[in-house]
């Protein structure tokens, strides 16, 4: 009895797991460009540009660099 009850418990749960990603129709709201992170390219090239100089070293975001920073 306690078992069954475990389990008509834990099937609603299964569901939750059925629902992967972003339905078409919801993708338009995530795409808005108040949803973006850098919303102006000039601002975003500007702090690219300021990361990669504090970095001294080629490399930037993906691998490791030296440098003091100091830039």
């Amino acid at each position: 009895m306690r078992r069954r009850l475990l389990v008509l418990a834990l099937l609603p749960l299964l569901g939750a797991c059925a629902h992967i990603g972003a339905q078409p129709w919801e993708r338009d709201v995530l795409a808005r460009k108040s949803m973006q992170l850098a919303r102006e390219p000039a601002i975003m090239a500007f702090d690219e540009h300021t990361y990669f100089s504090k970095e001294a070293a080629s490399g930037g975001r993906s691998f490791d660099g030296g440098g003091c920073g100091c830039n």
